[in-house]
């Protein structure tokens, strides 16, 4: 694209953006009038300043070249008529006479000159204090050396250095005031991006008439979320909860009951039972837990060492810290990833990775696997992979790595599923905003 190479080289924050708004008009209305403006008009200055000082060096000419026989009086006398250091003989021409790169009025200067006197040798500057000027005369070669304030405009930078400064003093006040009506912007962002992250931030509406509607509605939408999810998590687990009472009298039932069928209803009823269990995880997809300082490393190295054998701890990468967390549901998908590791595999292990932005926890085994095509449906509810993971040696229902996915979505992260390249099998990725 033509543009894109624009878009990559903008700012990338709202104060950025803001203060890049703020400063190129400011910018280039200095540049505009700095050339437009300030070296036309030290141009113009300079030119009629040089003009004026061309007829005095012409007549001084005249009179030089009128008095050739003897020229020292009528000198001396012009110098002190026109206050003019005049050197007769004049020097040699220097080979380094030429002005310093910010002189702004040289160019005006010489081509003024030039053009108004004819015996003209060459100009010297001595820097912006005086300029020498050679010239040929009946009596010989004239230097003659003027002051710089004489000859072209005087001090042409103190108008840009004053443009400057209260240039950028106007900038910061300006920048200043703009910060105040970003800041709700920014809080707004803040609390959106925690929500996003599983947390609920405090906040309240302020700033501008649209901030604030902004902000009004985004408390509204958070909470009609918030009433949603719990008339879910009520509405589970009151049917969850209505179930179970059939269920228990079912198994008083079974357990009064002989015969070669009653052991395959006790398995249906158990199996109830799970499912049961299952939704009520399902329905507490974690984001009612409190959030707690949590050391994820000895959480998840105290979940390894429970699980048994087949479970190893494998290296971590990054320096571990206490990071913001749910641990009761943290604990709850790492149990759920395990489980349906050792439920498909022999070998699992456990590593974790902690970066600057995200925690990221991996379980992998040495089991079938899944195939790529079938990840992204394996994380939803209710389904199951029986090709792919031989579902026949277990008893799940489908909602292990839903109820993970689910708990992913309230720590402000994702669960990924991938090929394991130190076991063969399945990696499964739990990434955690940090």
């Amino acid at each position: 694209m033509t543009w894109a190479w624009l878009k990559q080289s903008l700012p990338r924050s709202l104060y950025g953006r803001a203060a890049l708004i703020l400063l190129l008009p400011v910018i280039a209305l200095q540049l505009v009038i700095s050339i437009a403006f300030i070296q036309r008009h030290y141009d113009g200055v300079t030119r009629a300043m040089a003009r004026t000082m061309a007829i005095d060096l012409a007549y001084l000419t005249d009179q030089v070249n009128a008095n050739a026989g003897a020229p020292g009086p009528v000198i001396t006398q012009l110098a002190l008529a026109f206050e003019l250091d005049i050197a007769w003989p004049a020097p040699a021409i220097p080979l380094n006479r030429g002005p310093v790169f910010y002189d702004l009025a040289a160019t005006a200067l010489t081509t003024t000159l030039q053009d108004r006197l004819p015996h003209l040798q060459a100009i010297g500057f001595d820097r912006l204090r005086r300029v020498t000027v050679w010239l040929t005369t009946a009596a010989g070669p004239v230097a003659i050396t003027i002051d710089r304030r004489r000859v072209s405009a005087s001090n042409p930078h103190q108008l840009l250095v004053l443009m400057v400064v209260f240039g950028g003093l106007m900038s910061l006040i300006a920048f200043v005031f703009l910060r105040n009506q970003l800041r709700p912007i920014t809080r707004l962002a803040e609390a959106a991006a925690a929500y996003g992250r599983g947390r609920i931030a405090p906040y309240s509406p302020s700033g501008a008439v649209e901030v604030r509607a902004a902000g009004t509605a985004f408390l509204d939408m958070r909470a009609r979320i918030e009433r949603q999810a719990q008339t879910r998590t009520l509405m589970l687990s009151g049917v969850s909860h209505d179930l179970r009472t059939p269920l228990t009298r079912m198994n008083l039932a079974l357990s009064m009951m002989d015969g070669e069928d009653v052991q395959a209803l006790r398995a249906d009823v158990d199996q109830m039972a799970r499912m049961v269990d299952s939704f009520l995880d399902y329905a507490r997809d974690g984001s009612s837990d409190p959030v707690e300082q949590t050391d994820a490393l000895a959480l998840i190295a105290a979940i390894v060492a429970q699980a048994g054998t087949q479970v190893t701890l494998g290296p971590t990468e990054g320096d571990p810290v206490l990071l913001p967390l749910r641990p009761t549901a943290l604990r709850r998908a790492v149990d759920n990833l395990i489980s349906n590791a050792l439920r498909h595999a022999g070998r699992v292990q456990v590593s974790l990775a902690f970066g600057e932005k995200s925690l990221r926890i991996s379980v992998e085994d040495d089991g079938p696997g899944i195939p790529a095509a079938a990840r992204d449906e394996a994380m939803r509810p209710f389904v199951r992979l029986d090709p792919a993971r031989n579902q026949d040696r277990g008893s799940g229902v489908g909602l292990g790595l839903a109820i993970v996915a689910e708990i992913a979505r309230a720590h402000g992260g994702v669960l990924r599923l991938g090929a394991s390249d130190a076991l063969g099998g399945l990696r499964a990725d739990l990434v955690l905003a940090r």
